[in-house]
């Protein structure tokens, strides 16, 4: 090896030894693989081109080109030309990730959720790291200075770490950068000073004095400095991710936590967690536990461009709680019982409860606030790692008690259904236009959460800005692509200009369902819905967020004829051809059904750029796409494996139609992964004995194998059950099969499971088909070009 290619190496790992330092601070850690193979392509780049060789500057500006592509293949290649050369939407997007991260910095506790705002700041501050160090130290052959790029990234990672290892990380840092100078040459090391203690040494069987005394001071003097720094190293804690105040009282906060004062951007954070973490586990007698919706707190105070909790007192926690404001004794309803546990790193202010409660048990510091019936903690008071025990009611209204509710109190009525006049008029003119015909304000409230989940066209995206000002409603309306929070806003102001009173309640939707009998509320529970009231009920809840919670049974018309909207009637009468929208069309057929023409959900890639771009940014583009692309080819089966994962598990429809295709996509996935692990699949068995398979050869522990039954149910229940019951939760149990995969298999398997997945092969399979159909046709339609008989050519 040459002793530039030496450096180069020595260079790079240096750069992700100082790298290591920033682990602490995200979870996971499996950017840094990331970082370190794009890493490896940027130094890779820089030295073929100095082999060439080109101009320093040149060799640079490849390796800075390079950088960039890479970038846009991972963060932005849907916003790009060809899905990797970056134009001003791919700008754009690098723009809204790095204030995405920048939100998140200031929002979470260590470790913080590895969102995709956050790892482009970490893998694109440790290329633009790297790069600096081997400009410095490779193509200009000056070591000493690349100790400031590195320098600078340990000091932003401990600055930021409240870890009692910073010591470490600190040695790994210097030991990179003593690597880095010795590579750089004895001659180098020599410049450094005269020789601490005795004469010049000289190498054996050499006649003159050598460069091997200046090499050990070398040494002695990085050994030296070392010790040095270490010895007033203090502990770094705090920081931007340490704990903010998200919410009232005397809390603080933590990584995750659900803000309700800002719950616009913490909701749309906590859906795009990489990593669903458990935030609350809880057991209950209710029998359904698709209405099993925890409540936070209420949101009643809008001010055109925001909904937050009005400012009210508080007193302490009563033994029983009153009855609800507007419940009437003719509403059916029964008692139901919860227990709840929070993890320990979940330190949220308010407690998440069933609505509404009538009492709970549980110690510590906390106050009542009796007007949302929410219980807040006080003097630092929150969550974390608590254990309680609510008892609540399961109220259960009929559409008739809804229809022919009387007019609330005019106190209540001007309270909660108060807007500013700033909101543009185009909210309530929709309103109106949606509504129109309505005999009752119940009638507009269907009509409204069915615009919204059904008939109007709507998406549910969680990656959309979440929207500021005042016309962050309109642009909903317009765009209609959001996630739950545009929806609850939405639907509660579009109420309140009906004069129906409304508000917003922020908690979690209802969780998943284990094997023991309990239930699992994460991270991605995290949700917002709008209540109305009607007087004689009280606070409603309804659910206009498509692919997201339960529709109450009350909004959803058994009655042939009747005015109140159907759903499954709304989703009917739209078009049956394949759409971007949430729901799939009932006329879909068995043949459709069969191929997958119904489905609609995964959203298409950008189809690339026309090929029209300015000629100069094409020849710049063209060294660097060329050397990507040959680097990348072998890690092609990752990628596609990532992104068939991703669609086969993401939302879906609320008909029938969407839950059975979900699932055989769900099974699909789980049979794959199986695969990828060593599994063959076998398509001779039953789902159920290919469950018992995969168990049995995978050596799962019974939790998982509880998940792979539990999708080899819903499975059966799609193929022979006359009508199939859709199941929930199916997606989470396959990523908790493939987390059990990794757990019980070898370091070689995971690895190959990753970078070259077995099941990839399917891709190979179509394109035989697809080649095959293709030659059939053209033989077909191939004229017979022959030459009569007795002709001369």
């Amino acid at each position: 090896m040459s002793g530039r290619a030496r450096l180069a190496l020595c260079a790079w790992a240096a750069t992700m030894l100082a790298s290591t330092a920033l682990i602490p601070l995200v979870s996971p850690a499996i950017w840094i693989f990331q970082a370190g193979f794009m890493l490896a392509i940027q130094a890779g780049v820089g030295a073929a081109t100095r082999r060439v060789p080109l101009a320093r500057p040149l060799t640079v500006a490849a390796q800075a080109l390079v950088t960039l592509l890479m970038l846009t293949l991972v963060f932005a290649r849907a916003q790009a030309f060809a899905g990797i050369v970056p134009g001003p939407e791919a700008f754009q997007h690098f723009a809204d990730l790095l204030q995405q991260g920048s939100d998140d910095v200031s929002r979470y506790a260590i470790p913080a959720p590895l969102h995709d705002g956050i790892r482009l700041m970490i893998i694109g501050g440790v290329l633009v790291i790297g790069l600096a160090v081997d400009t410095l130290a490779v193509t200009f052959r000056s070591a000493a200075p690349a100790g400031l790029p590195l320098l600078a990234l340990y000091s932003v990672a401990a600055g930021l770490s409240n870890s009692g290892y910073d010591w470490l990380w600190f040695l790994f840092a210097a030991a990179g950068y003593l690597m880095l100078l010795l590579s750089e040459g004895r001659d180098r090391l020599a410049q450094w000073g005269r020789v601490f203690g005795g004469a010049p040494r000289t190498a054996p069987g050499s006649d003159s004095s050598g460069p091997l005394a200046p090499v050990r001071t070398g040494r002695r003097i990085g050994a030296v400095a070392v010790a040095i720094a270490l010895l007033p190293l203090p502990t770094i804690s705090g920081g931007l991710l340490d704990a903010a105040g998200t919410g009232v009282g005397a809390g603080t906060g933590g990584g995750g936590t659900i803000s309700a004062v800002n719950p616009l951007v913490s909701l749309r954070d906590s859906l795009n967690v990489d990593e669903n973490r458990q935030v609350l586990s809880l057991r209950t007698d209710s029998n359904d536990l698709s209405d099993m919706y925890l409540r936070i707190v209420s949101l009643d105070d809008f001010d055109g461009i925001t909904w937050k909790p009005s400012q009210r007192h508080i007193e302490g926690v009563p033994d029983t709680f009153p009855t609800p404001t507007g419940l009437g004794a003719d509403v059916k309803r029964s008692k139901i019982t919860t227990r709840i546990s929070a993890a320990d790193w979940y330190a949220q202010d308010w407690l998440p409860m069933p609505y509404p409660p009538s009492g709970v048990n549980i110690d510590g510091s906390w106050r009542y606030e009796p007007v949302g019936m929410t219980v807040v903690g006080d003097h630092g008071q929150n969550t974390r790692g608590v254990t309680y025990t609510v008892t609540s009611l399961d109220v259960e209204p009929t559409a008739e008690q809804l229809a022919t509710a009387p007019a609330p109190s005019k106190a209540l009525e001007t309270q909660y259904t108060k807007v500013p006049d700033s909101l543009p008029a185009v909210v309530a003119q929709t309103a109106r236009r949606v509504t129109a015909g309505s005999a009752n304000a119940y009638e507009q409230a269907v009509k409204l959460q069915d615009y919204f989940a059904v008939t109007g066209g709507f998406q549910y995206d969680t990656q959309v800005d979440v929207g500021t000002g005042r016309n962050a409603i309109a642009k909903f309306l317009k765009d209609k692509q959001g996630f739950c929070v545009h929806f609850s806003f939405a639907m509660a102001a579009m109420a309140r200009t009906l004069g129906i009173p409304a508000r917003v309640a922020v908690g979690f939707a209802p969780g998943t369902p284990e094997a023991n009998q309990t239930v699992s509320v994460g991270l991605k529970d995290a949700h917002a819905w709008p209540e109305l009231y009607f007087e004689g009920i009280g606070w409603t809840r309804f659910e206009p967020t498509p692919n997201r919670g339960s529709v109450p049974s009350y909004t959803q018309s058994t009655t042939p004829g009747s005015d109140i909207p159907d759903p499954a009637g709304s989703s009917a009468a739209t078009s049956t051809a394949p759409s971007a929208a949430p729901s799939a069309s009932e006329s879909c057929t068995a043949q459709l059904k069969k191929i997958e023409g119904c489905e609609s959900q995964a959203p298409a890639l950008a189809a690339g750029d026309d090929g029209r771009g300015p000629w100069w940014y094409v020849r710049a583009s063209l060294l660097g796409l060329g050397a990507l692309l040959l680097l990348t080819v072998p890690f092609s089966p990752m990628l596609w494996r990532a992104r068939t994962r991703s669609v086969r598990l993401g939302a879906h429809g609320r008909t029938a139609v969407d839950a059975a295709l979900h699932t055989l996509a769900v099974w699909e996935e789980l049979t794959d992964t199986a695969w990828d692990f060593g599994i063959s699949p076998d398509d001779s068995l039953t789902p159920r004995k290919a469950a018992a398979r995969i168990v049995r050869l995978g050596h799962l522990d019974p939790p998982t194998a509880a998940s792979v039954h539990r999708v080899a149910d819903a499975v059966e229940q799609v193929l022979y059950a006359p009508r199939p019951q859709p199941a929930a939760g199916l997606a989470q149990d396959v990523r908790r099969v493939v987390v059990g995969f990794q757990d019980t298999a070898s370091r070689s398997t995971r690895l190959r499971a990753v970078v070259a997945p077995r099941s990839t092969v399917r891709v190979v399979w179509e394109l035989s088909a697809w080649w095959a159909s293709v030659t059939a046709r053209a033989a077909a339609i191939r004229p017979t070009l022959r030459k009569p008989s007795g002709q001369q050519g």
